[in-house]
C-alpha cells in the first residue's frame, strides 16, 4: 500500500497524498490506546519516522516497534537532511535488551548524579575568586532536550544574546542539544548528541544530558574561556561544574523554576528532591543571574540568592529584523487576508500566553458586532500545547470563517506575518496559583518594533514596558470583555493606533534591543568581578 511517513512534530493529521499515508506521532499513539492499530498491520511497504535532527532522537524503540508491526518492508528515521538510520530488528532488540536492563540501573545512576551535585555544593559553598578576561571566548551552553523548535521566545532569546556576545568580547562558542536557526552562521556551534540510555524514562535524559557536554569539551579545551553562560534548563549543572574547573565566571541565565513549570504547566517530577538541588546549585554557583522580570528578581531574593548578584534584564528585539518598512501585502495575498482589518497574534499557544483568551474576545466582538465579520480577521500565527483550546473556542463562537491559523511559522519568517497585521494583540494571562506572572515576552518587543498598533493584558513587566494610552491599549488580564473593548477601540480608530505604534517603536529603540541587552550583562559581570 505505499509508505507510510510518521512526522515527529506536527498537528495530529492523517492524510493520503499518491501512495504516501502521512501521519503524526499523536496519532499512532492515538491508534494504539483506541485499538485502531490492529487495521494497519502489515499493511505498508515501507514505514519512515522523520525529525528534525537524526542524531538527537536517541532510542526511539517503542516508536520503531510500531512502525516495524506497521511495515512488511524496511523501516528508518530520517531527518531534513536526508540522513536515515534502519530501524532493523537486531538493532530493536540491543533497544529492547538495554531497556529491560536499565531499571536496575536506575538508582546507581541516580546515586551518581547525587554524588556530583554535592561535590559541586562543597566546591561552591568554599567561595572562589573566578577571573574575567573579555579578551577570550565566552561558551554558551544550551542543554535543553527539547528540539527541533525553530521559533518561539527561546530561539529568539539565544539569537539575541549571542549574536551580539563578540561586540564585546572574544569570538563566542556555542555547545547546544540543537541548532538555533537564527544564530549567526559565523559563530562556532558544536552539537551535543544525547545519550541513549534511558531513554525511555520521563526525565532520566535530562540528567544523562551532563554526561553528553562530556564528550563534546574536548573540542574546547585548547580555548581560553571569557566565562561560561548557560541558559538554564532542567537538571543541567555541566556550566557549573566547567566554570569550577577553568576558574571563570559562571553566568546563569534563568527563566523561571523548572519544578514550578513542571507542577503548574505539565507534571510533577519524578525525582523533585535531586532536580531541586541541581537548581538550587545552578543559583549558588552562578557569579551572575540574569532573569528577564521583577517578578523573578523578588522570587529568587525570598529564596536567599543576593539581590547583588542578580541582573534584572528584560528580553528584547533586533529592531532591523523586525520593522515597520517589512512589506505584509505577500502573506496577505497568501493567506487570503487582502483589504481585511487583521487582528494578528504569535507564539507557541504556551499556557501563559492566552491565545484562547483572544479567540474567546473575538468570538465575542464578532457577536456583538455582526458587521464586522465582512472585513475583520483574526490571524493565529504559530502553534503549541493550547491548540486544541484554541480550535474548540473558534467552534464554539462560530468564527471558523473569520480565523486563520497558519500553523509553525520559523522564527525567520515571523517578521513577515506579523507585517500582514494592522492590530497585533499580547493577551497574557495570570498564573493558575495567583503567583506574579514571571515573564518577559519576546513577542511583546517584536510587537513593538514593528511599528503596529497593541492591545495586551496589563500585566506585571507588560504594564511596565507600555503604558495605557501612550504606547498600547492595556486591558484586564485573563477578560475576554476587557480585550473585547481593547481591539474595538483600535478598529474603530486607526488614527489613535499609529499613534500608538509610534511610540511603541520608539521606546524598543531607546530601551529593548538585543545588542543593549547583551551589554547590560557584560557591564555588570564587569562590575562584579573586574575585567582584563
Amino acid at each position: 500500500m505505499g509508505r507510510l511517513t510518521v512526522l515527529r512534530h506536527g498537528s495530529n493529521q492523517w492524510q493520503v497524498s499518491g501512495d504516501e499515508t502521512i501521519t503524526t506521532v499523536d496519532r499512532l499513539k492515538d491508534w494504539l490506546r483506541h485499538g485502531a492499530l490492529e487495521s494497519h498491520l502489515f499493511r505498508y511497504d515501507e514505514a519512515r519516522l522523520l525529525t528534525h535532527r537524526l542524531e538527537s532522537i536517541g532510542r526511539p524503540l517503542k516508536l520503531g516497534l510500531m512502525l516495524r508491526v506497521l511495515s512488511r518492508g524496511p523501516c528508518y528515521v530520517e531527518d531534513e537532511r536526508g540522513h536515515r538510520r534502519l530501524l532493523s530488528m537486531p538493532l530493536l532488540a540491543r533497544w529492547g535488551w538495554r531497556a529491560l536492563c536499565e531499571p536496575l540501573q536506575k538508582r546507581p545512576l541516580l546515586g551518581r548524579i547525587g554524588r556530583e551535585v554535592g561535590a559541586l555544593e562543597r566546591r561552591f559553598a568554599g567561595g572562589r575568586r573566578p577571573r574575567l578576561d573579555l579578551r577570550a571566548s565566552p561558551l554558551y551552553l544550551r542543554a535543553d532536550m527539547g528540539v527541533g523548535i525553530t521559533a518561539g521566545g527561546s530561539v529568539g532569546h539565544i539569537a539575541g544574546v549571542l549574536n551580539h556576545l563578540a561586540e564585546f568580547t572574544g569570538p563566542p562558542v556555542m555547545l547546544t542539544t540543537d541548532v538555533v536557526p537564527t544564530v549567526d552562521r559565523g559563530i562556532e556551534v558544536h552539537c551535543v548528541t544525547p545519550l541513549e540510555a534511558f531513554w525511555e524514562y520521563a526525565e532520566l535524559p535530562s540528567f544523562m544530558i551532563n554526561r553528553a557536554f562530556d564528550r563534546e569539551l574536548p573540542k574546547v579545551e585548547g580555548r581560553e574561556l571569557a566565562f561560561v553562560y548557560e541558559r538554564y534548563s532542567l537538571n543541567s549543572f555541566t556550566g557549573a561544574r566547567i566554570a569550577a574547573e577553568r576558574n571563570v565566571p559562571f553566568v546563569l541565565e534563568y527563566n523561571g523554576s523548572e519544578i514550578w513549570m513542571s507542577l503548574h504547566w505539565g507534571s510533577p517530577l519524578q525525582n523533585q528532591a535531586l532536580s531541586e538541588r541541581i537548581e538550587m546549585l545552578n543559583l549558588a554557583a552562578a557569579d551572575l543571574v540574569v532573569v528577564v522580570s521583577r517578578a523573578m528578581e523578588d522570587g529568587l531574593v525570598a529564596q536567599g540568592v543576593p539581590r547583588e548578584k542578580i541582573l534584572m534584564n528584560p528580553n528584547g528585539v533586533e529592531p532591523d529584523r523586525y520593522s515597520p518598512d517589512i512589506d505584509g501585502a505577500p502573506v496577505r495575498r497568501l493567506l487570503g487576508l487582502e483589504g481585511k482589518t487583521v487582528v494578528g497574534f504569535i507564539g507557541t499557544f504556551g499556557h501563559w500566553h492566552g491565545a484562547e483568551v483572544l479567540v474567546h474576545a473575538f468570538g465575542r466582538l464578532i457577536a456583538r458586532r455582526p458587521e464586522l465579520r465582512a472585513h475583520v480577521r483574526l490571524l493565529m500565527i504559530g502553534d503549541g500545547a493550547r491548540m486544541p483550546e484554541v480550535r474548540q473556542v473558534m467552534v464554539r463562537h462560530g468564527i471558523e470563517d473569520v480565523t486563520v491559523l497558519t500553523g509553525l511559522v520559523a522564527q525567520a519568517d515571523g517578521p513577515r506575518y506579523l507585517a500582514a497585521c494592522d492590530i497585533l494583540a499580547s493577551p497574557h494571562v495570570p498564573n493558575s496559583d495567583g503567583t506574579s506572572f514571571f515573564g518577559s515576552p519576546t513577542k511583546l518587543f517584536e510587537y513593538m518594533a514593528m511599528g503596529k498598533p497593541i492591545v495586551a493584558s496589563d500585566l506585571d513587566q507588560v504594564g511596565d514596558v507600555l503604558e495605557h494610552g501612550r504606547a498600547a491599549v492595556m486591558v484586564t488580564p485573563g477578560d475576554p470583555d476587557s480585550l473585547v473593548g481593547g481591539l474595538a477601540a483600535l478598529i474603530d480608530d486607526p488614527s489613535r493606533g499609529q499613534a500608538l505604534a509610534r511610540e511603541a517603536r520608539r521606546l524598543v529603540l531607546l530601551r529593548h534591543t538585543w545588542r543593549a541587552h547583551t551589554a547590560c550583562i557584560i557591564e555588570r559581570l564587569t562590575e562584579r568581578l573586574g575585567a582584563r
